[in-house]
C-alpha cells in the first residue's frame, strides 16, 4: 500500500538545489558542441562540400569556449557541474581546474590548425568517408577526457577518441594504412582493457569513481589496501596510451601511415591525453604511490627519451622520424612526473602544451615538404630552400624549438625540468634531458642540411606556390612557438598554478564537495 502523499521530501541531500550559474555551463559546452557538430555533419553526409564551412567556424567557437572556460577557472577557481543535478559522488561530475582547461584549449587550437590544413589535403573521397565527423568525435573524446571528474567517464572518453581515431587512421583504405591501423588497434585495445581492469579494481577499493572522492579517501585509507598495485596498473595502461618505453613500438609503426592531417592530430593530441590521465591519477589521486613508483618512472622516462631520439637518428622517412620525436617528448614529460615536485610538474605541463602545438606544426611541415620535394625520404629530398625561402625559415624556427634551443617555446620547460631535477639530486635525469635535446638538434640539423640546404637530387617540377590552407595554420602555430619563447611568463605562471593545484587539490575538492576545504 502506498504511503501518504503529503509528506514533504527533502531532496537537498541528494540533488543540487541551487540554480546552476550560467558560467558553469562552459564546463560541458566543449563536449556538447563537438558531439552536436559531428551529428550535423553526419546528417549532411551527402553534402560534403559544406563540411569544411561548418567545421572550421565550429572549431573557432570551440577555441573561444575553451578560452572562456580557462579564464573562469583562473578567476574563480575549479568548477564542477554534475549531470542530472545529482550530488557527487553519485552524479557524474565534470570538474575543471587550470590543468584541464589549459589542455582543452591547446587541443582545440591544434585541431583548428590541422582542420584548416585539411582543406587543401583531404579529398572529396576523404570527406565522403567521414573525415570531419570523425574529427569532431575525436575532439569530443579529447575534450571529455580533459574535463571529466569521474574515472569511469575518463575511460568512456578514451573509448570515444579511440573509435574515431580508427576511422581517421584508415581514411583512404590503402594497404599501408590498414597495416598501421592493425598495429595501432591491437596495442591500444590492450591498453584500454588494462584501464578498464584498473577502474574495476579502483571501485572495489574505494567504492566510488569520483576523482575528488577518491583523492580524499586515498589520503585516509589504511595501508593494507593494495594501492601500489593499483597505481602500477594505471602506470602500465596510461604508459601504453602515451607510448612510453617499453610499450611504445606501436607509434612509429602506425603514425606515418594516415594522411598528414591525421598524423598531425594524433601526434598533437592523443599521446598527451595519456600523459594527462597519468598525471591526474598518479599525482592528484594516488600521490603516496606515485612517490613509491618515482624511481621506476625515472627509469622509464630516461629510456623513453633515449629510445625516441636514437630511433629518430636512424630514420630516413620524415614521418617515421617525427613519430620517434613524439616518443622522446613523452619521456621528457614523464621526467616531471617522476620528480613529482611543483617545478617538475610545471615543466611537464608546459612541455605538454608546447608539444601539442609544435608536433602538430611539424607534421604539417612534413606534408608540405613532400609536396615541394615529391617525397618523404631524406635521400630523395633537396633544394627546398630555393623553392620557398620563407617556408625554410619557418621550418628552421620549429626545428630549433623542438630541440629546446632559445628563444623558442621548447627552451623554457626544459630549463624548469633540469632545474627541478638538479634540486632533487637527480643529476642523471637532468643529464638525459640535455643529452636528448642535443641529439634532437643533430636530428633536425640533418633534416635541414639534406632536405633544404643541399641541391635537389632529382628534377622536381612541382613548384606551385604554397596555398593559404597550408601557410595560415603554419604561421599561426609558429607564432605561438615564438611568442611563448619570447614571453613565457604568463604560461609559466599558469603551469605553476596548475601544478600546485595537483599537489594541493583543496580547491578542486571544494568545487565538488564544498565541505572539503581543509583537505590537502
Amino acid at each position: 500500500m502506498a504511503g501518504p502523499t503529503d509528506t514533504a521530501v527533502d531532496l537537498s541531500h541528494a540533488l543540487v538545489a541551487a540554480p546552476i550559474p550560467m558560467g558553469h555551463w562552459l564546463v560541458i559546452s566543449p563536449v556538447a558542441l563537438c558531439i552536436g557538430l559531428g551529428a550535423i555533419l553526419l546528417m549532411l553526409r551527402n553534402r560534403t562540400e559544406w563540411h569544411g564551412a561548418i567545421a572550421i567556424p565550429g572549431l573557432v567557437l570551440l577555441v573561444l569556449i575553451d578560452a572562456a572556460l580557462l579564464h573562469k577557472v583562473v578567476s574563480d577557481g575549479a568548477v564542477t557541474m554534475v549531470m542530472g543535478r545529482w550530488l557527487p559522488p553519485f552524479g557524474i561530475a565534470f570538474s575543471v581546474d587550470i590543468f584541464g582547461a589549459l589542455m582543452a584549449l591547446t587541443a582545440a587550437l591544434a585541431a583548428l590548425a590541422a582542420s584548416v590544413y585539411s582543406l587543401g589535403e583531404i579529398t572529396v573521397s576523404g570527406r565522403r568517408y567521414g573525415f570531419f565527423p570523425f574529427l569532431m568525435l575525436l575532439l569530443a573524446g579529447v575534450s571529455g577526457a580533459f574535463l571529466t571528474g569521474d574515472v569511469f567517464n575518463l575511460y568512456v572518453w578514451f573509448e570515444v577518441l579511440l573509435i574515431s581515431s580508427f576511422g581517421l587512421l584508415i581514411l583512404g583504405s590503402e594497404p599501408e594504412q590498414i597495416d598501421g591501423a592493425m598495429k595501432y588497434a591491437v596495442l591500444n585495445l590492450i591498453a584500454t582493457t588494462l584501464f578498464l581492469v584498473s577502474v574495476g579494481y579502483l571501485y572495489a577499493v574505494f567504492g566510488t569513481l569520483n576523482m575528488a572522492d577518491i583523492a580524499m579517501k586515498a589520503r585516509a585509507i589504511n595501508s593494507s589496501a593494495p594501492l601500489m598495485t593499483l597505481a602500477g596498473l594505471f602506470l602500465l595502461a596510461f604508459g601504453m596510451k602515451a607510448a612510453a618505453f617499453p610499450v611504445n613500438f606501436w607509434l612509429p609503426a602506425s603514425y606515418h601511415t594516415p594522411r598528414i592531417t591525421v598524423s598531425a592530430l594524433f601526434a598533437g593530441l592523443l599521446t598527451k591525453v595519456g600523459i594527462y590521465a597519468l598525471i591526474r591519477v598518479l599525482v592528484m589521486l594516488l600521490p603516496v604511490e606515485r612517490a613509491g613508483l618515482g624511481p621506476l618512472v625515472t627509469v622509464i622516462a630516461i629510456a623513453t627519451m633515449l629510445v625516441g631520439v636514437v630511433g629518430a637518428l636512424g630514420a630516413n622517412d620524415i614521418r617515421r622520424m617525427l613519430g620517434y620525436i613524439v616518443i622522446s617528448g613523452i619521456g621528457t614529460m614523464l621526467a616531471g612526473v617522476a620528480l613529482g615536485s611543483a617545478d617538475g610538474l610545471s615543466g611537464a605541463i608546459f612541455y605538454a602544451l608546447h608539444s601539442m602545438v609544435l608536433m602538430t606544426a611539424l607534421y604539417l611541415i612534413a606534408g608540405q615538404v613532400a609536396r615541394l620535394g615529391g617525397s618523404f625520404s631524406l635521400t630523395a629530398l633537396g633544394g627546398l630552400y630555393r623553392r620557398s625561402g620563407w617556408f625554410a625559415g619557418l621550418s628552421l624556427v620549429l626545428f630549433f624549438a623542438i630541440s629546446g634551443l632559445p628563444p623558442f617555446s621548447g627552451f623554457w620547460p626544459k630549463v624548469v625540468l633540469v632545474k627541478a631535477a638538479l634540486a632533487a639530486g637527480a643529476w642523471w635525469l637532468a643529464a638525459t634531458i640535455l643529452l636528448a635535446g642535443f641529439l634532437t638538434t643533430i636530428v633536425f640539423g640533418r633534416v635541414f642540411l639534406l632536405a633544404y640546404w643541399r641541391p635537389a637530387v632529382a628534377d622536381v617540377t612541382a613548384t606551385e606556390p604554397i596555398g593559404w590552407q597550408t601557410a595560415l595554420p603554419l604561421l599561426v602555430l609558429g607564432l605561438f612557438v615564438v611568442g611563448f619563447g619570447l614571453f613565457p611568463e604568463s604560461l609559466l605562471h599558469l603551469t605553476q598554478a596548475a601544478a600546485l593545484g595537483l599537489e594541493q587539490p583543496s580547491a578542486y575538492l571544494r568545487s565538488v564537495f564544498p565541505m572539503a576545504g581543509g583537505v590537502q
